[in-house]
């Protein structure tokens, strides 16, 4: 639980100290890669912020050797309380009352995640054959890929309403969900302390090259993302499809049971849809700008 909570303040204070970096950057594009990561680099609190991500990700290597996958994401999603606070008194964000109560709503939702999990009931996954992880996350990497490109060139069009960062953080989300799995299976690998045995274990797995993917397939696409959207809306949208796609997905890949009692069963299972259905309620577009007073 420890690691768990250490992991949101790390990954809720990188994303924001991530965003302020950002917005004093040239502008960013997914279609110049190179440049982008060249251009990060160059910002001393961009690497901050990366270097407190890189933090959370080995405290999350840490929860997802002790916990169920549905109750890991659960207690991560809860960082976006945290996040929330941090974007609205460090970068003066401010969210509309109809995105408010949609990440109200998700929070309710994986909440009741959680409390589908029995501590001792609910087997901790140890492995997954990889041909199964590879068929569960190649579609979904093309799927993220697919839906930023669309978006991107929406966005592109000077005569579209602005986008409110939706699309982007489903994309994003997809990548990471990804990325999530490929950090659950490499928990699952680094077992032994024998480092050439574990070495071997690991690089004969599809997780690290999954998580070189997405490390870099994200970084660049998240950072664009991040720099043209609002923080408030897009890390939330980015960890709940995350969250979803990890707790789903992942729960089956790696074997861990659902539950047996009925009422815990309804409990995740209406929570997942609770979550989905909060999604695709959500803005597409930021309201337009009031008008000047005459």
């Amino acid at each position: 639980m420890g690691a768990a909570l250490v992991a949101n303040l790390l990954y809720s204070v990188g994303f924001v100290v991530e965003k302020r970096a950002l917005g004093k950057l040239p502008a960013l594009s997914a279609g110049q890669p190179l440049r982008v990561i060249l251009v990060l680099l160059t910002s001393p609190l961009w690497i901050v912020g990366a270097l407190a991500l890189a933090a959370g990700f080995a405290a999350q290597l840490v929860v997802y050797r002790a916990l169920p996958i549905a109750a890991a994401q659960g207690i991560f999603v809860s960082g976006l309380v945290l996040l929330l606070l941090l974007s609205s008194a460090v970068l003066g964000e401010e969210s509309t009352g109809r995105e408010r109560y949609a990440l109200g709503g998700v929070l309710v939702a994986l909440l009741m995640v959680v409390a589908s999990v029995r501590e001792g009931e609910d087997t901790v996954g140890s492995g997954a054959p990889w041909m199964l992880v590879l068929l569960v996350c190649v579609p979904a990497l093309a799927a993220g890929v697919w839906l930023y490109v669309r978006v991107e060139s929406r966005a592109h069009n000077r005569h579209r309403v602005p986008t409110s960062g939706i699309g982007y953080g489903v994309a994003v989300g997809l990548l990471y969900g990804v990325s999530s799995l490929a950090v659950k299976g490499t928990s699952s690998r680094l077992t032994t302390t024998d480092l050439g045995e574990a070495a071997r274990s690991l690089f004969g797995s599809p997780y690290p090259y999954l998580l070189l993917f997405t490390a870099v397939a994200g970084l660049v696409m998240s950072q664009t993302a991040l720099q043209r959207c609002r923080a408030s809306l897009i890390v939330p949208v980015c960890t709940t499809v995350t969250c979803l796609f990890t707790a789903v997905l992942g729960t089956l890949a790696f074997g861990e049971s659902l539950p047996d009692d009925p009422l815990l069963l309804a409990l995740r299972v209406a929570g997942t849809l609770l979550a989905l259905t909060v999604l695709l309620a959500m803005p597409r577009h930021d309201p337009p700008p009031a008008a000047a007073p005459s």
